[in-house]
């Protein structure tokens, strides 16, 4: 059997090979490098402070011991270790300064800029008074008995343990934005641990084990209970109960049998199934998922850009302040060690990187929690503008209701039999793929009436030709408006709309038919609204959002549904064309959402602010949507909204965080409340620290997200 299978797999071409492949560079590319290289950066940063902090403060200041008599270190010693360990520690942290400085020569300068520029001040600043002050200003003498006291006090105008300490927290809180952006991509990271990497197909009578890679679409895959389903299939013998969690984010299993379809990476949770490959590889639902996820992480929604562009005038703007902080400080009589400290602490508390981080932080925990819920938001933009819907489109047929209609009553005109209608009926709706066709087919049954020329108008309805000995008769099934350019007498649509008027008033669809010119009868249907439809859209206008119904059947048929689950506002007769025209009336009302499945709501998908399609829907409505909704409710309509908008909240949130905390403390660095409040000042590794405290608390808000309950 292994040698079958391994023939099997060499068959096949190169490019059917790279799906797992493919799989494992996402995987790869979602690994937290990171944490791990900036934890020990952080590790030998500290060790060195521990060491710098030693001689700058401990030395200096509470006269811990500096040797060993007779040979105890003089101060210019003293200051040259100070110089080398801070140095190191700025050569271990030099991506600050890398990437710092490059943004400065092209005039643009970025976070890292003011950190560089903090630190590499403190440095030169220090590395002047050590050798110009301390070891210059006794000619070069090394220190003696005289002169040591003096030049121990002037130990005190160094800062080398500040230009080490702003770098060493900022990496402390790098480390664990790191860490919190890694917990972002949980969800998409459980996603890509589903991808089943094995299959078992029946090929030349023999069950075999295969690669994900090598399975093929039209070939038949055995699942067995407890398996993991391998790819996307139908079921043609077998019955089972299928966790779709996974992807769906419902928690009961649900029943499958010869007919449906069945997912992977979703669960047989109990019986034995064959069932026929539909999709494989990236066609596969679930692999459609990971990349709608990971596409929407790696976008920019527009509050994102925003904050970009306030970021690329906010840390120019820093600079000049602590360009005139410095100049006044000096102005007022203060040396210039006072006013380079004074200076750093500004540039190095304005550092906005919790700025940077309020946006992209909450989309990517907000796209995954979507993700975990059966809500996939292709874009960022789409996320921020669901959660900004103020009036959503609802498609009616197969999305309000369960889009299964069934027929309920055959009526037909004086003088035609059943027989007659029931033929046409039968001959011409056996082509067509609309529901409302293969209701009547299923119902009628098959007919020996034979066609040609078959057209279908959408949103009218569908016709063709038989014939009547040699003579070519049109015959057509539709709408009322569709019988009258058929050349149906406009009095007998009006006597058999009359006579029928009861199927309108009881929420049902009247398609008519004719034979020649003569109209035959009507064919009456009901598609029964889904059980969670109007506590789903009564949900929605709790949160203040105006429902509005589309749908191309007549207006009593639509009133009747629209009274039946609550919306606000009902447009009835209206052709896919129609539908995008009215989403774009009422995009002027506010953003509008349209929520459709069919191939007839993708021009309205696409015009809407936020298209959003159910899952159970047409390729080209997922295509031109900007949601899609794994499930098949309206339920999980309302559920991405709430997402929206406690992602939008969140994103809020974060910046006003960020921009208090700026404006807080920019004037305690610069010193503006010192006479105010008794000497309140504010050094830079303080200032360090509260930058990197300040932007761990926007990574913490974020992730608050993955508290929300959606339901």
């Amino acid at each position: 059997m292994q040698a079958t299978a391994l023939h099997a797999r060499t068959t096949l071409r190169p490019e059917d090979r790279n799906y797992l492949e493919k799989v494992r560079k996402q995987e790869q590319a979602l690994e937290d490098t990171e944490t791990p290289r900036l934890r020990r950066r952080l590790l030998y940063s500290v060790v060195l402070l521990l060491a710098l902090m030693y001689f700058s403060m401990g030395v200096t200041m509470w006269g811990w011991p500096r040797g060993t008599e007779p040979d105890e270190l003089t101060a210019p010693y003293i200051g040259l270790i100070e110089m080398v360990l801070a140095a190191v520690i700025m050569y271990i942290n030099r991506d600050f300064f890398t990437s710092g400085f490059k943004s400065l020569m092209h005039r643009a300068p970025n976070m890292d800029t003011l950190v560089a520029m903090g630190s590499g001040v403190s440095f030169l600043w220090s590395a002047y008074v050590l050798f110009y002050e301390i070891i210059g200003g006794y000619n070069g003498a090394v220190s003696t008995t005289l002169h040591d006291t003096a030049q121990m006090h002037s130990l005190h105008k160094l800062y080398f343990e500040s230009a080490a300490m702003i770098v060493t927290l900022i990496t402390v809180g790098k480390m664990l934005e790191a860490m919190s952006k890694g917990r972002t991509t949980n969800a998409l990271k459980e996603l890509i641990k589903m991808v089943p990497e094995t299959a078992q197909v029946e090929r030349g009578g023999e069950e075999l084990t295969v690669g994900i890679d090598y399975v093929r679409e039209g070939e038949v895959v055995v699942v067995r209970p407890g398996d993991r389903i391998p790819v996307d299939a139908v079921i043609i013998e077998g019955s089972t109960a299928v966790d779709e969690s996974a992807l769906t984010g419902e928690s009961l299993p649900v029943d499958k049998t010869v007919g449906d379809t069945i997912s992977a990476a979703t669960i047989n949770k109990s019986g034995f199934v064959r069932a026929k490959a539909t999709r494989v590889g990236e066609d596969t639902t679930l692999a459609k998922i990971i990349d709608l996820v990971s596409d929407a992480a790696a976008t920019k929604a527009p509050i994102a850009r925003t904050a970009d562009r306030i970021s690329g005038i906010f840390v120019p703007a820093v600079i000049g302040i602590a360009t005139l902080v410095f100049i006044i400080w000096m102005l007022i009589g203060h040396d210039m060690a006072a006013a380079l400290e004074r200076a750093i602490a500004v540039l190095v508390i304005s550092c906005p990187c919790a700025l940077g981080l309020a946006t992209p932080v909450a989309i990517m925990v907000g796209s995954g929690v979507g993700a975990k819920n059966g809500i996939l938001f292709k874009t960022a933009s789409s996320l921020e503008l669901t959660g900004r819907i103020k009036i959503m489109a609802l498609d009616k047929t197969g999305t309000i209701t369960g889009g299964d209609p069934k027929v309920t009553d055959i009526f037909t005109c004086k003088g035609i039999e059943k027989k007659e209608l029931e033929e046409v009926a039968a001959a011409i709706e056996a082509r067509s793929e609309h529901p409302l066709a293969k209701a009547i087919s299923e119902h009628i049954g098959s007919t020996t009436l034979r066609i040609s020329d078959f057209e279908e108008v959408p949103g009218g309805g569908v016709a063709a030709f038989t014939w009547d000995g040699n003579n070519a008769i049109r015959i057509a099934g539709g709408n009322a408006e569709f019988m009258k350019k058929n050349k149906v007498n406009e009095e007998d649509i009006e006597r058999l709309q009359k006579e029928t008027a009861g199927f309108g008033h009881a929420g049902k669809t009247s398609v008519y038919f004719c034979k020649g010119g003569r109209l035959l009868g009507v064919i009456a249907l009901a598609d029964s609204v889904r059980e969670d439809s109007r506590e789903s859209i009564a949900r929605l206008r709790e949160m203040g959002i105006k429902t509005v119904m589309l749908t191309g059947e007549n207006q009593n048929t639509a009133e009747a549904i629209a009274a039946e689950v609550g919306v606000d506002e009902v447009v009835a007769e209206v052709l896919p064309d129609g539908k995008e025209e009215v989403v774009r009336k009422l995009m002027e009302q506010g953003t509008t959402a349209m929520v459709g499945d069919g191939i007839n709501d993708a021009p309205a998908l696409t015009r809407a602010d936020v298209g959003i399609a159910i899952g159970a829907g047409t390729d080209v409505a997922l295509d031109a949507a900007d949601v899609v909704l794994t499930g098949s409710s309206i339920a999980d309509a309302a559920r991405a909204v709430k997402l929206g908008r406690a992602t939008l909240r969140n994103i809020h949130e974060n910046l006003f965080w960020a921009f208090f905390y700026n404006v807080l403390l920019i004037p305690l660095a610069a010193g503006a409340y010192t006479a105010v409040f008794h000497g309140w000042t504010l050094s830079p590794m303080i200032a360090a620290a509260a930058m990197s405290l300040s932007s761990f608390c926007v990574c913490m808000n974020a992730l608050r997200l993955n508290l929300v309950k959606l339901d």
